[in-house]
């Protein structure tokens, strides 16, 4: 393909160069002909481009005859060989976008146990890296013809359409799919998203991004099996780690594996670590309490004590003050009570 685009672009420019040439030969001998420039200039447009308006002066001697002769003849000639460069130009290019996105879709149509991941945003576009890296078949589906570019420069198959429509899921192979990522900025959007993907393919799991904690039930009722908060999740770890470095360094110290997190995501389960806000509902509960108003959304499996050291596996009548640090085992979903414990009202 870049050979037959190659041939129309020189085409082009010689195509320009010998019309110029043609124009700049015909002015100056209508010039040396006693024409004012100015008409001589015209005369060479209006003959060129074989408009007819008629001559500014009498067309009368041999000179004259011969120069307009030669200039319709090499002039217009020159003009359809570069309108049909032109055409051609512009088909090849036409063609060649049709090609390749035929070509991609019968890439997608082949494919079997592969990710879709909807939205190539900064989410997305490490997304992507990470799945490439893990030599795992992806395909993108974005709406902004920028990130689309940029998706297929960087080698992914990818889809400009709506995630949000059926027909789009279906091209790119939902059915096949093994596993869908909906990481758009729209918690709306992947709720909708969540709905269709798992109606047209009950057995593939189904991550989905939230922006508001809320949103996660939501996700979970529409069919999504994991739920990341990233706007959330950054904080917390920061938090996590200036706070209660101690208590992490405790619970990994406890642990039979040396990856904890790890061997619970195994289990279908998540850690964190939150501190109890000042005026927050679990400030003054117990362990046994505080457990009884999560009504089974987590475990507390270690704590910060007053003095700042970490508690492993409190006992139950252990009172949670402001400022500690609770290790929570739960499973996806807990965000909102989570949320609605361990915040203080605004």
């Amino acid at each position: 393909m870049t050979d037959f685009l190659s041939s129309p672009l020189r085409n082009l420019v010689g195509g320009l160069v010998f019309v110029l040439v043609v124009c700049v030969l015909a002015t100056a001998g209508y010039v040396a002909c006693g024409w004012p420039l100015d008409d001589a200039i015209y005369m060479v447009v209006m003959t060129v481009y074989t408009v007819g308006y008629g001559e500014p002066h009498p067309v009368t001697t041999p000179e004259l005859r011969a120069i307009t002769i030669a200039l319709i003849v090499a002039g217009c000639t020159g003009m359809i060989f570069l309108t049909g460069v032109l055409v051609q130009l512009i088909t090849a290019s036409q063609l060649q976008q049709f090609l390749g996105v035929r070509r991609m879709q019968k890439d997608i149509q082949r494919l079997s146990g592969h990710v879709i991941i909807c939205g190539f945003g900064r989410i997305g576009q490490m997304l992507a890296r990470e799945l490439r890296e893990g030599r795992t078949e992806c395909v993108v589906i974005e709406r902004g013809e920028a990130r689309i570019r940029e998706a297929r420069a960087h080698g992914f198959l990818a889809l400009q359409g709506d995630a949000t429509d059926e027909d789009t899921l279906k091209a790119a192979g939902v059915a096949q799919a093994r596993a869908l990522a909906t990481v758009l900025p729209d918690d709306a959007a992947n709720v909708f998203i969540t709905l269709s993907a798992r109606s047209l393919n009950r057995s593939m799991s189904l991550f989905a991004r939230g922006e508001a904690p809320s949103t996660e039930r939501k996700l979970l009722q529409a069919g999504a099996d994991r739920v990341v908060l990233p706007a959330h999740i950054g904080a917390e770890r920061i938090a996590e780690l200036i706070l209660f470095s101690d208590l992490g360094r405790t619970l990994e110290a406890g642990a039979r594996e040396p990856d904890l997190a790890r061997s619970l995501r195994r289990l279908g389960l998540e850690l964190e670590v939150v501190p109890a806000a000042a005026g927050s509902r679990s400030a003054g509960l117990t362990v046994a309490a505080l457990e009884a108003e999560a009504a089974g959304a987590f475990l507390v499996v270690a704590l910060t004590g007053p003095d700042g050291g970490s508690v492993l596996q409190p006992p139950s009548e252990a009172v949670i003050t402001a400022g500690n640090g609770v290790a929570l085992v739960g499973r996806p979903g807990r965000a909102e009570t989570v949320s609605r414990l361990f915040t203080a009202p605004e």
